[in-house]
C-alpha cells in the first residue's frame, strides 16, 4: 500500500478533478504489475497496473492480490468501471486503502467485487490514503475546493511596504521576502494545485504571473477578484499562456483565455466564489494574497491548510501586517537558510 501511495503521488497536478490513485498487483510476494492514474480523462490506476504485467506473467493475474489506494470506480465516466475490469480479470483478492466518498462510487465498487466472490479488505493505511486525496474528499463532501492559504512574512510580521503616497498613483516598492529556494518550492506547490487566486490590489501592485516558471509542472488556473473591472489587460496575469477567471460584478463572458464570471453581489463574495469553483470542477486553490483577501478567508473559516514562509533575517519595523490565523494547528516546520516554513491545518 505504501508503494500504491508513492505511485499515486506521480499524478499530482495532472488528474484533478479525479483523485490520485496507485495500484500494485502482487503474486506470492512479488510485484508483477503496477500503475497509477496519470492524467485526467486517461486510464485509471487499475487499468495501467494490469496492462503493465509482462506477457510471461499474465497467467498469474488470476492468482494475484491487487492493492489499490482508493476504492475502484463503479460507474461509466470518461473510462469504464474499474471494478468490472477487476472482476473480468478474475483477480481473487483486493486490498483497498479507503472508500471513495464520491456519490457515484461510495461503496458500490466494493459491493461489485464482493458480489463476484472476491475477497476484499478495506482500510489498510487508511489515514494516509485519505490524506493524499484530501482535495478530492473535501471537494465532494463540502462542495468547495480544498483551500490553501500562502504568504511570506518578515521576522517582525509584515508582508509588504505601505504606500506612503496616500493613494496617489505611485506603487509602493515591492518587498521580496522569501529566498530563491523557498520561491522554487512555492512554484512546486502551485504545480500541485488546480488554481491560484489573488485580489485586485495584489494584481495591480505586484503584477504577479502566478505560473510555475521556477519548477517543472502544469501552471494552475489563475483567478482574480476584480469586481469593477479595473485591471488593465497588460498585466502578467492576463498573459495568453494560461487560463484566467475574473470574478467580477459587471459581466459574464468568455474572451480568449479569459473567463469573466459575474458574481451577483459584493456581500458574501467568498461563498459565491467557492460555489463557482465547485461548479467549474476546480478541486483546489491557493490563496496568495493580498492580506485583506487572506484575512477574509480566515474570518469566514474557509480554509483547510496554511503555508507561511517567514524570513527570520528580515526586519522592516513598519508595513502591511501579515494575516492572523485562527483555528490553526501547526503540523510541520522546516528551515531553508533564513526562511522558516510553517504548515498549519484548520483544526
Amino acid at each position: 500500500m505504501q508503494r500504491c501511495l508513492e505511485l499515486a503521488e506521480r499524478g499530482a497536478g495532472y488528474v484533478a478533478p479525479n483523485p490520485m490513485v496507485g495500484a500494485v498487483l502482487v503474486y506470492q510476494d512479488r510485484i508483477i504489475g503496477e500503475g497509477w492514474h496519470e492524467a485526467y480523462g486517461k486510464a485509471h490506476a487499475e487499468v495501467n497496473c494490469i496492462l503493465s504485467v509482462k506477457e510471461r506473467d499474465r497467467k498469474l493475474i488470476s492468482q494475484s492480490c491487487l492493492y489499490i489506494s482508493l476504492e475502484p470506480c463503479a460507474h461509466y465516466g470518461k473510462t469504464p468501471p474499474c471494478a468490472d475490469l477487476i472482476v473480468a480479470n478474475k483477480i481473487p483478492e483486493v486490498v483497498i486503502g479507503c472508500r471513495d466518498s464520491f456519490a457515484a462510487v461510495n461503496g458500490k465498487g466494493i459491493s461489485i467485487l464482493k458480489d463476484a466472490g472476491i475477497k476484499v479488505t478495506v482500510g489498510v493505511m487508511e489515514p494516509q490514503c485519505i490524506d493524499i486525496n484530501k482535495r478530492f474528499f473535501t471537494f465532494h463532501t463540502k462542495q468547495r475546493p480544498y483551500i490553501i492559504l500562502k504568504w511570506a512574512q518578515t521576522a517582525d510580521g509584515f508582508i509588504g511596504y505601505i504606500n506612503e503616497n496616500n493613494g496617489a498613483n505611485v506603487k509602493p516598492e515591492r518587498l521580496l521576502i522569501s529566498n530563491s529556494f523557498s520561491n522554487a518550492l512555492v512554484h512546486k506547490w502551485r504545480s500541485e494545485e488546480a488554481a491560484i487566486i489573488v485580489g485586485t490590489n495584489t494584481a495591480l501592485i505586484d503584477d504577479p504571473a502566478l505560473t510555475t516558471r521556477l519548477h517543472t509542472g502544469k501552471s494552475p488556473v489563475r483567478l482574480v477578484i476584480d469586481m469593477h473591472l479595473r485591471l488593465p489587460s497588460s498585466l502578467q496575469i492576463f498573459s495568453p499562456t494560461e487560463s484566467v477567471i475574473v470574478f467580477n460584478g459587471k459581466k459574464e463572458s468568455n474572451e480568449g483565455n479569459v473567463l469573466f464570471y459575474r458574481l451577483l453581489k459584493e456581500e458574501e463574495l467568498l461563498p459565491q466564489i467557492c460555489a463557482a469553483l465547485f461548479k467549474l470542477k476546480i478541486m483546489s486553490v491557493i490563496v496568495e494574497g493580498g492580506a485583506i483577501l487572506l484575512q477574509s478567508f480566515i474570518a469566514a473559516n474557509l480554509w483547510d491548510e496554511a503555508r507561511v514562509i517567514q524570513n527570520d533575517a528580515l526586519l522592516i519595523k513598519n508595513g502591511l501586517h501579515s494575516p492572523v490565523l485562527t483555528n490553526a494547528v501547526l503540523v510541520e516546520k522546516s528551515k531553508v537558510q533564513s526562511d522558516v516554513i510553517s504548515i498549519y491545518l484548520n483544526k
